[in-house]
């Protein structure tokens, strides 16, 4: 029997670019990509393990002194700048007169509001990269109808109206179930923007969320110490780490092998995934994950993902899995494991690897629980 495809799956295929896929890809900058007629550009498609359908995400590539093709759709967008300097321009249907630009570099990030006319230009005589994170698989396989996708003439101004502001950076930042939420549609450098102090995920650990163009398509900014490594936990699928700083690895495994999978006997249902900047990787549904910087500098990542527990607008499905949320110790019925309940196994692996890449021990002492 033929396996079923969604719709999403069918219209990759229709694009007639690569996709990649894996639990991660350690170098998206490398990836090889074709010329894109529909975007006029070249392009990759990846389709991690770990995004199941809620998350879609590509690499672009727009060619120096060039432009892509106009494009509007009703699915959101998160773009992120690898590699180039260039420029945007946006607007709505039925006012390009009141069309805006605004300019971008290495390290911006930006939403794409919702079904907007949107074309993004190189300013340079280099290649810009770009990776683009989209909610394009849930919209497309609830409407299977891609050209009511692609070319809707809806405007929906309480995303977007043309203000003259739209994309200027904001600092508008408040505190909502633990997290700090910073609400702003344009982050000039990611990775130098501030980050603030999260220490519940793991000694040393800051974390800022963002929400940007009214989407419940979101993330975080995740950084943390030279030496140290994160508190593993889990929650739903579709969340995707894009590392901007650091090498290390992050550690993978499926509800089932238990809190201390290497005690269980069940070390060989982890999953090991090793990063460095430009690396990309998404955990599975339910798929308890740990990140572990062995690099000599601060470890930065950009989490894309659903809004749950702390963001403006709520998607249930990405709630419903995460309990009493990621900040919560599995003691209480959250999905955090804390250090002393931790599988030992992980801090003496971490202490060989760092020991080997010349990196000193950072990591205060704890006492391990004995259950």
């Amino acid at each position: 029997m033929a396996k079923l495809e969604t719709s999403y799956e069918i219209w990759l295929k229709e694009e007639g670019i690569p996709v990649v896929q894996g639990y991660g890809v350690e170098d998206v900058t490398g990836l090889s990509l074709k010329a894109w007629p529909r975007t006029g550009g070249k392009g990759t498609y990846i389709d991690l393990k770990g995004m199941e359908g809620f998350t879609g995400m590509y690499v672009g590539e727009i060619l120096p002194g060039g432009a892509l093709n106009p494009e509007n759709h009703l699915y959101e967008e998160l773009i992120y700048i690898l590699k180039g300097v260039g420029a945007t321009e946006i607007w709505s249907a039925g006012d390009e007169q009141r069309k805006m630009h605004f300019e971008w570099q290495q390290g911006s990030l930006f939403a794409i509001p919702l079904n907007t006319r949107h074309r993004m230009i190189n300013g340079s005589k280099e290649p810009v990269f770009f990776l683009a994170v989209t909610s394009a698989p849930l919209m497309i396989d609830l409407l299977h109808n891609m050209r009511f996708v692609m070319d809707s003439d809806y405007k929906f101004a309480d995303r977007f109206d043309a203000e003259h502001n739209y994309f200027v950076p904001r600092n508008s930042r408040r505190e909502s179930d633990g997290f700090v939420n910073w609400e702003t549609n344009f982050i000039a450098d990611a990775r130098a923007a501030l980050v603030d102090p999260s220490e519940a995920k793991g000694f040393g650990v800051k974390i800022t969320s963002f929400d940007m163009g009214g989407s419940t398509l979101v993330g975080h900014i995740a950084e943390w110490p030279v030496g140290r490594y994160h508190k593993a936990h889990f929650h739903q699928g579709g969340a995707i780490l894009l590392i901007l700083r650091s090498q290390g690895y992050t550690l993978m495994w499926p509800p089932e092998a238990g809190l201390r999978p290497y005690r269980n006997g069940n070390g060989a249902k982890i999953v090991r995934v090793n990063w460095r900047e430009g690396s990309v990787l998404s955990p599975p549904s339910g798929w308890f994950h740990q990140h572990f910087n062995i690099g000599k500098e601060p470890a930065r990542q950009l989490a894309f993902r659903y809004s749950g527990r702390s963001g403006k607008y709520l998607l249930g499905c990405w709630r419903a899995i995460n309990k009493e949320g990621v900040r919560t110790s599995t003691r209480e019925g959250g999905t955090l494991i804390e250090y002393p309940d931790e599988d030992p196994q992980m801090r003496r692996d971490f202490e060989a690897a760092i020991k080997q890449a010349g990196v000193p021990m950072e990591m205060p002492e704890f006492e391990y629980v004995d259950w």
